[in-house]
């Protein structure tokens, strides 16, 4: 339950130092490293995004 948490505060915006605190992790790595997840569709968008801005930069 506290991976979803993360991941889902994560996708949400919150910013990680914030999330670090909410679940009481002492290193922002144990917060970034051991819950953070990140979603086949959060990979997807993410890499649709860098093409998009791959193919603007080369305008």
């Amino acid at each position: 339950m506290r991976h979803t948490a993360v991941s889902l505060l994560l996708d949400l915006g919150v910013p990680p130092h914030v999330v670090r605190e909410i679940v009481g992790h002492s290193a922002i790595e144990v917060t970034m490293d051991v819950y953070a997840h990140a979603s086949l569709e959060e990979k997807t968008k993410a890499l649709k995004r860098l093409g998009k801005e791959i193919a603007q930069r080369l305008m």
